[in-house]
């Protein structure tokens, strides 16, 4: 009987962890501001707006959700910029700047 149990929650547990929850394991796990240029730029477009969203509300934060559209592509768009010309490819996204461009940090 409690081995059955304890399948049954293992297998909902796992569900609700794989399938069913969207965004949120991908938020928890998203390092925000402190992923690499050369990481984000891998990034598809979803995981892209989660990483700079989170980036954002770090930097304010989390005091305000950054979740105006137009502020955050934007941003992503900023960010594309930025990492193209980092002479430092594991710059971290927060970091990337102009002078990343010639020094690299």
């Amino acid at each position: 009987m409690f081995k059955t149990a304890k399948f049954f929650v293992f297998v909902i547990a796992a569900a609700f962890f794989l399938g069913g929850c969207g965004d949120e394991p991908e938020k928890l796990v998203n390092k925000g501001g402190n992923t690499p240029c050369n990481e984000f730029t891998a990034q598809d477009e979803s995981k892209q707006r989660i990483t700079v969203t989170k980036f954002l509300e770090q930097e304010r934060n989390g005091d305000a959700p950054a979740t105006q559209d137009r502020t955050v592509d934007a941003a992503i768009a900023s960010i594309k910029l930025m990492c193209a010309a980092q002479a430092n490819p594991d710059t971290p996204i927060n970091k990337a700047d102009l002078t990343g461009i010639l020094v690299p940090k």
